[in-house]
């Protein structure tokens, strides 16, 4: 018999639904049954039963939704988008240890091209081919018998939908409150549950997006500079925001290791205690760049919103940003800005991604040009992941052996830490080279330097790789991040600021990214009501004089 004479395998409608919904229930939640167990050990007939009540309960919702779908011939789609959901989620969970929530799809959409490929590995593509295209295929080959009347057909469906609720509210009865008590005391519990997590993300997602598009709200529109600003030597600000460094990786702030061997010499002061706004660049960079506390922080407000820079440029500071890590997400819309990895240099730019020494190319030039006071924000690429190892050139890879591939949970922790500091030398020279250009024009400026990361990251602590967990459940090391500041004598002396005073309140104060606000405005003698004193890292350690 030939191969295309063979007959496409049968089943009736009701029982296609039934074996899809279970092996989305079973198979592709075992990420989620894995965390449960973590929680809730099996140790007494309750706690099992409990247990294996859940993927009872996930088949019934999935069936239910699959048997409504299937009124409208939709259910071998909605089956489909499900698995594919599930899988690609299952897999992410279990590699990186990430949790599927708004913000996470956030970072899914704010990824760049480059950055989205290097998280396609072949250990990916097989489990998608194995867990989801598989039995996609298969889904859509099964022919649907139909032999018997539609009456017939849309009775057993009503009654699948039945039994279906009945199971749910069996399983409530007995056990309702083991599961109000379990999701309450592990909130996030419920992210890793599929396809559910991908739809309710998405769906928060969308309701969030759609109330962004308002009107800009101004801030700050009494912005000037100070007068004492306008007289004599012209100031210039390099402002760093760097890319998921961690502050307990830098040797500058007690890291045993030495990885930032530059900054020791640049007579700098490090802040060690120091937390991020979020655990994603999408979250972090527009809180940092906004007049709103991390308390207090709405991202909706803040996407439709003037910031930082808006009332720098209002004070009539000239402000430029370079950038090299995918977007400003918003911060720079306003001001001249440029995405450097455009220029796709040679010997810096490969595969649409640069080193960060591409955001110095034409600064030089710029600053001879600058007419008045400026301020100038480099966003780098810095460590991000999981391609640590393209984040700097060869002449720094200093720690070895390294974890040459985007497959990071492969590599020994050891490696992926070589890997990870690495790129923190590289920082250490980018942070140092922008020090020397402020130095090299000291003859017409007043200059100073702030360096501040977005977000920290994880490497493999606990089974957790990267960044962009829930900022209530997330490990310090994704918001514990390294914030350097450098004033040039002239600025010390020009400006009363006792660096000695800073470098104890360094040692002994704890900040934030909410402090950067008003220390920027402060530093670059921007004057508004939007000004916080409280907030200004160096009010306390100026002259009154």
């Amino acid at each position: 018999m030939s191969l295309f004479t063979l007959k496409r395998p049968a089943l009736s409608r009701l029982w296609l639904l039934t074996a899809f919904s279970l092996y989305i229930a079973v198979f592709l939640n075992i990420a989620y049954y894995r965390q449960v167990l973590a929680v809730m050990p099996l140790t007494t007939v309750h706690t099992t039963l409990v247990f294996l009540s859940m993927p009872l309960v996930a088949f019934s919702v999935i069936n239910i939704a699959a048997t409504l779908a299937s009124f409208l011939r939709l259910d071998r789609v909605l089956l489909a988008v499900f698995i594919l959901v599930s899988a690609a989620a299952q897999y992410f969970i279990i590699s990186f240890g990430i949790v599927l929530d708004r913000s996470m799809i956030v970072n899914m959409l704010d990824t760049t091209a480059s950055e989205s490929f290097a998280l396609v590995t072949p250990q990916l593509l097989l489990t998608l081919l194995l867990s989801a295209i598989l039995p996609i295929v298969l889904l859509f080959l099964i022919r649907v018998k139909k032999r018997q009347p539609v009456w017939k057909s849309v009775f057993y469906r009503l009654g699948s939908l039945l039994i279906s609720a009945l199971l749910i509210g069996l399983v409530a009865l007995p056990f309702y409150k083991d599961y109000a008590s379990l999701f309450r005391n592990n909130k996030e519990l419920v992210k890793s549950l599929s396809p559910s997590n991908s739809i309710v993300a998405s769906w928060s997602y969308y309701s969030h997006h759609r109330l962004a598009n308002l009107p800009l709200v101004r801030i700050g529109e009494d912005a000037h500079q100070n007068p004492q600003r306008l007289a004599g030597k012209q100031n210039l600000t390099i402002l760093i925001v760097g890319e998921t460094s961690r502050a307990d990786h830098f040797s500058l702030l007690g890291y045993e290791r030495q990885t930032t061997p530059r900054l020791a010499n640049d007579d700098v002061i490090g802040f060690p205690n120091t937390v991020s706004c979020g655990t994603s660049t999408a979250v972090s960079v527009p809180c940092m760049f906004s007049n709103m506390p991390r308390a207090h922080y709405d991202d909706a407000l803040a996407s439709h919103q003037e910031g930082l820079l808006d009332i720098i440029q209002r004070a009539g500071i000239n402000v430029l940003w370079n950038e090299n890590d995918g977007g400003c997400k918003g911060a720079c819309d306003r001001v001249p800005h440029q995405d450097m990895t455009r220029l796709n240099l040679p010997g810096m730019c490969i595969d649409g991604e640069c080193y960060d020494d591409v955001l110095f190319h034409g600064l030089e030039a710029y600053i001879d040009r600058l007419k008045g006071n400026g301020v100038i924000v480099l966003h780098t690429i810095g460590s991000h992941g999981p391609t640590y190892y393209h984040r700097y050139p060869p002449a720094f890879r200093q720690f070895t052996p390294t974890c040459d591939t985007n497959e990071i949970q492969t590599c020994s922790q050891q490696q992926l830490i070589n890997t990870y500091d690495n790129t923190l030398l590289y920082a250490d020279y980018i942070v140092d080279r922008a020090i020397r250009l402020l130095q090299a024009h000291q003859d017409r400026f007043t200059t100073s330097l702030v360096y501040l990361s977005d977000h920290g990251e994880s490497l493999g602590e606990n089974g957790v790789y990267l960044h962009g967990m829930p900022y209530a459940i997330a490990p310090e090391a994704q918001k514990h991040v390294p914030m350097v500041i450098w004033l040039s004598p002239d600025y010390q002396k020009r400006y009363a600021v006792d660096t000695r005073c800073l470098n104890k309140a360094a040692a002994t104060q704890h900040f934030s990214q909410d402090n950067l606000f008003s220390t920027v405005l402060g530093l670059t003698g921007t004057m508004t009501r939007e000004y916080m004193t409280s907030d200004d890292i160096l009010t306390a350690c100026r002259s009154k004089a």
